[in-house]
């Protein structure tokens, strides 16, 4: 593949809020365009006839069907796609080690979310852990990774956001960050009350680890875990432009669903392998289109949030990030390992590595740091009990 092809075969979290908001600082026209709309939705009308009012009632009425249609359809296609992915890895024997299955969960909102779950035989199972994958990606990407947990007697679930994977939702849609950190805690609730003995983590990569970080300083959802463990989570993200911070709440409330067109045409790659980028953007569950207003006025909002808050973490975490990464920023990871609270924190830096952490190389080196990590937490445990 060459470095040009490369080149476009990029997504995460700040790579397409930058372009955003750069389109949005330069797109003058644009925002001439929202305040015209604004004034004339303000003007005063003529009265319309109740036989004209009643047409258009029903003629909006029927579009909210169409899309509403429409959305039912996709989601329908991808959840379908979701329960054909192949979720184990071959054991060596011809067969799959552990018990794979895939379910629906329905979170605080009630929207169905996909979930898939890898398990070790009962008797083996030591400890859960939790992933929440990061924006635009799905909880199939994972199936690797869980499989050597699995190897290790860890059990893994993984839930798809709202909008993504086999999820309810519009494609790439995040209405809120919050409901996803909602969502999460519930998830964990349910897990917990299933396994109350077992030991349970969270995990999240990228966004995914911004909300398994918010989630983690509810005390009710701390109390809950050992630990929770972060790949190149989203903490320092930032708008282009001081004005953008400013109109990015209002354009999040007037048009959440627009799509900036040319926010990504180029980005910056996620990963060292070639064929962990080729798989990942041919994957049809991967969501490659222009991100949404409201989306990425989420993430600000979950990072601003996060960063002036990191003095009050104190649950246990394992933070890994690439120093090549430029999607997030590992510096923001050092930040967080510095100032939190926690008793019981890691960090590990990556020389040279990139965002996609467990879709680089050297894949297998960084799950053994997890998992080495996770054994650590449930000896620690077992020492404290003593």
């Amino acid at each position: 593949m060459s470095r040009a092809e490369m080149d476009q075969l990029t997504s995460g979290a700040s790579n397409r809020i930058i372009p955003i908001f750069k389109a949005l600082r330069t797109s003058l026209l644009f925002i001439h365009t929202f305040f015209l709309s604004l004034l004339l939705l303000l003007w005063p009308r003529r009265r319309r006839s109740p036989a004209t009012s009643t047409a258009q009632v029903q003629s909006s009425v029927k579009k909210r069907r169409l899309v509403w249609r429409r959305e039912e359809e996709d989601t329908q296609r991808r959840r379908a796609l979701a329960e054909v992915i192949e979720m184990g890895v071959n054991d060596g024997d011809g067969g799959f080690r552990g018990r794979q299955s895939t379910s629906l969960f329905y979170g605080v909102k009630r929207n169905a979310l996909f979930c898939r779950s890898w398990l070790p035989e009962p008797d083996e199972l030591k400890g859960i852990l939790i992933i929440i994958h990061g924006l635009n990606e799905h909880s199939g990407r994972y199936a690797h990774f869980a499989s050597r947990l699995t190897s290790c007697n860890f059990g893994v679930y993984a839930i798809d956001w709202i909008g993504h994977g086999g999820s309810d939702g519009l494609h790439g849609f995040v209405p809120s960050l919050d409901q996803v950190v909602a969502d999460t805690g519930s998830f964990l609730e349910k897990i917990k009350s299933e396994n109350p003995e077992t030991p349970c983590f969270l995990f999240g990569h990228s966004t995914g680890g911004a909300v398994v970080l918010k989630a983690a300083s509810k005390p009710h959802i701390e109390n809950m875990v050992k630990g929770i463990i972060l790949t190149s989570p989203a903490l320092r993200v930032k708008p282009a432009h001081p004005i953008v911070a400013a109109l990015a709440p209002i354009f999040s409330i007037v048009i959440p669903k627009f799509q900036f067109k040319g926010a990504n045409k180029r980005g910056i790659p996620v990963s060292r392998d070639p064929a962990a980028l080729l798989a990942k953007y041919s994957d049809p569950l991967v969501y490659t289109g222009p991100i949404r207003v409201r989306t990425g006025h989420e993430i600000l909002r979950i990072s601003s949030y996060l960063m002036r808050n990191f003095k009050t973490i104190t649950v246990p975490f394992f933070v890994l990030h690439g120093t090549a990464d430029k999607v997030t920023d590992p510096l923001a990871s050092q930040d967080l390992y510095n100032e939190a609270a926690s008793e019981f924190k890691d960090i590990k830096l990556y020389e040279g590595f990139l965002h996609d952490l467990l879709f680089e190389p050297e894949r297998e080196e960084i799950t053994m740091d997890i998992i080495n990590w996770l054994e650590k937490r449930l000896k620690s445990g077992v020492e404290s009990a003593q």
